[in-house]
């Protein structure tokens, strides 16, 4: 070996050892809704940093559109996405991959009606200003609670609001009702009326979930370190499902998720009741990672219907990894 080229080698490996130990030392960006989940009493005692080894900043979004904007300039590789949003990424071409749910959403989205609305029923949603995130998994919810009742969407005014200004146009009384999730959705039930939760409208045909997304090219290179992600987070959801009678105002679990999330210790218990969470051997069944391709399909279908996007792709299994599940079982 020459001089020079020994040389050059070894200010190659200086340079690898170099990008290394940027990559180990950089911070983790991880978009983040705030639920109030037992996610957040983890987070609290940094469980998800010294499982991956990874300095976390646990960065809150507020909606699925602008996460996946995040994703798609590379900020973000990890995340929370709605089912309706990942339809959308995905149908769009967006680099990422379904790797666990986070849960499936029950009451905890659900269509208020402001107090002296009128509105009783979904039938009288006609001619009222209901307001919801576009794209979230609440319109997709919304767009099924209009179709069940026999209502065209033109039928209703729909408005495009982001949770903060739903709440401020609640109090204002600019809008009728409301498809949204906590806190607004209990700051708004002060004065309001649930109608129907997306439990309900997910037997109507419309299921919705929150998912674990990830970066394709990052799953592959960082793939033990989403897999002790993956643990931490069947850990934290265990606790709570092993114990939710006990998980009070006062438990010192949901006092942390208050901390994390800004919720108040005493919505908490009922909030998480309107969430379905599942072990990862749940979801390893075929109703749930088996069938999530399918879902996310039927979703982007019917948001085509719904104007939102322009096309459906064939097959949506490109965009639902296993194989961190799979591992973590093992």
């Amino acid at each position: 070996m020459s001089k020079t080229f020994r040389n050059v080698m070894i200010a190659g490996a200086a340079v690898l050892a170099f990008s290394a130990a940027s990559v180990s030392a950089e911070t983790m960006v991880i978009a983040t809704f705030g639920d109030p989940t037992p996610m957040n009493a983890a987070r609290a005692t940094h469980e998800f940093e010294k499982a991956t080894g990874w300095k976390i900043e646990w960065r809150k979004f507020a909606s699925g559109t602008d996460v996946i904007a995040a994703m798609a300039s590379g900020d973000v590789k990890v995340a929370e996405l709605g089912s309706s949003p990942l339809a959308i990424a995905a149908t769009q071409g967006v680099n990422l991959q379904m790797f666990m749910f986070d849960y499936a959403i029950g009451q905890s989205e659900s269509l208020i009606a402001r107090n002296g609305s009128g509105i009783k029923s979904l039938a009288d949603l006609k001619g009222k200003r209901v307001a919801v995130p576009i794209g979230s998994t609440s319109h997709f919810s919304l767009m099924g609670a209009i179709k069940h009742a026999g209502l065209k969407p033109s039928e209703v005014t729909i408005m495009n609001m982001k949770p903060d200004q739903i709440a401020a146009a609640w109090q204002q009384g600019t809008i009728d009702a409301a498809f949204i999730w906590p806190p607004v959705q209990t700051e708004i039930l002060k004065t309001g009326k649930r109608i129907v939760g997306a439990d309900q409208t997910a037997e109507w045909g419309y299921p919705t979930f929150n998912a674990w997304v990830v970066n394709t090219a990052f799953a592959k290179a960082h793939k033990d370190q989403l897999v002790a992600f993956a643990k931490a987070m069947d850990k934290a959801n265990i606790a709570y499902l092993d114990h939710k009678a006990a998980w009070t105002a006062t438990n010192p679990n949901v006092e942390a998720i208050a901390k994390e999330t800004g919720a108040t210790p005493a919505a908490i218990p009922e909030t998480l009741t309107g969430y379905t969470f599942l072990t990862l051997k749940q979801q390893m069944s075929p109703k749930w990672m088996g069938d999530a391709a399918k879902a996310i399909k039927e979703t982007a279908a019917f948001l085509k219907s719904a104007n939102r996007i322009d096309t459906v792709a064939s097959d949506y299994k490109p965009f639902v990894n296993t194989s961190i599940i799979e591992a973590a079982l093992k």
